[in-house]
């Protein structure tokens, strides 16, 4: 049997024109500025302004997309959410609320969510669901973050999550297209971390209430830092290299194939590291410095920045990664440009 292939046909993202500054920050948390700019590697990060809503930044990055594309809202078959479960309500379908505002009504949707994972999740399930019914042939990905709202800066046990920033992505992906051909996905998930970073209430188990508040209980925590430290240290570098190594096997490639990885924003000793590891030079990637972490928009900006840079040329190999508090590892292989030849299951 032979299967289309799933290319990029488009991508599109928004920034919000609001940043903090790497001396916001220190000022904010008593960290050095020195610190902030160079370990944890923030210069500036886009935080939102007061219409900046989380569908909204994902509608307005879709639209981008349609339009670099050329297409019709009504040529969308499906349309999956990849923003933050953190969006205008609490119990709401934002893919719903997407299509209306786009005009997709041809279109159905759905949200999903993996942390800073959902855009490699996705892309991987979109995939799938593409090759095996024949009624979906364009698929948006859209959504938004802005998680830096539940980031207290004087608290020191959330000081790797300080890089947190916001804003909005989109990618168009179409069955049977000779470009950008999206190959093979690997996911890593690890449930022994799956309390470990919580906003602890607000939920079932501890509802809003004024003494929660009082006590900062509805914004991001780490319950056991060290635990955490201890057994991520372990597992977390060697997961991030797993993903990829696994995607481009499944790809039919290995690491000294890779022209650009499309990397999260974390702190630059690790971004160093996974180059170092993969044989990898600065100039095969981007270190989103001037934009901290947008969550799982991360890997659709990066992709962005470097087409415009001139960092993705005809037939490269490019591998989006990511990681996500849960703990989620994941990593996808596109094969860049034109590609005519046939894949088979």
């Amino acid at each position: 049997m032979t299967l289309q292939s799933v290319g990029i046909i488009s991508t599109g993202t928004y920034i919000p024109k609001d940043f903090l500054t790497g001396e916001d920050i220190s000022k904010r948390s008593g960290i050095p500025k020195e610190i902030v700019e160079k370990k944890l590697g923030i210069l500036k990060k886009p935080i939102p302004g007061p219409d900046d809503h989380t569908c909204e930044m994902g509608i307005i990055a879709a639209r981008e997309a349609i339009n670099k594309a050329k297409i019709s809202p009504l040529d969308i078959d499906l349309i999956i959410y990849i923003g933050e479960e953190h969006k205008e309500y609490p119990l709401w379908t934002a893919a719903i609320k997407m299509q209306q505002e786009l005009g997709a009504v041809n279109a159905w949707g759905f949200d999903v969510a993996m942390r800073c994972g959902t855009t490699i999740m996705a892309l991987k399930v979109a995939k799938n669901m593409m090759r095996s019914d024949d009624s979906i042939k364009t698929v948006l990905l859209a959504g938004g973050y802005r998680n830096v709202d539940f980031i207290d800066y004087e608290n020191p046990r959330t000081r790797f999550m300080y890089n947190l920033g916001a804003g909005g992505g989109a990618i168009l992906l179409q069955r049977g297209v000779q470009n950008n051909h999206v190959l093979e996905s690997h996911l890593i998930t690890d449930g022994t971390f799956s309390e470990d970073v919580v906003v602890v209430a607000g939920g079932t188990k501890n509802p809003i209430t004024k003494e929660a508040l009082e006590q900062k209980l509805n914004m991001l925590d780490v319950l056991d830092p060290e635990g955490m430290k201890q057994r991520l240290e372990e597992k977390s570098m060697q997961n991030f290299l797993k993903v990829i190594r696994t995607a481009l096997e499944k790809s039919g490639y290995t690491e000294k194939d890779i022209d650009y990885l499309g990397i999260l924003h974390m702190k630059k000793s690790a971004h160093d590291y996974v180059l170092k590891e993969l044989g990898l030079s600065e100039e095969r990637s981007i270190y989103l410095n001037e934009y901290g972490h947008i969550g799982q928009i991360d890997q659709i900006l990066s992709l962005e920045i470097a087409e415009k840079k001139g960092k993705i040329k005809e037939g490269d190999l490019v591998v989006l990664v990511s990681a996500g508090i849960g703990y989620a590892w994941g990593a996808t292989a596109i094969k860049w440009g034109d590609c005519s030849c046939q894949l088979s299951n």
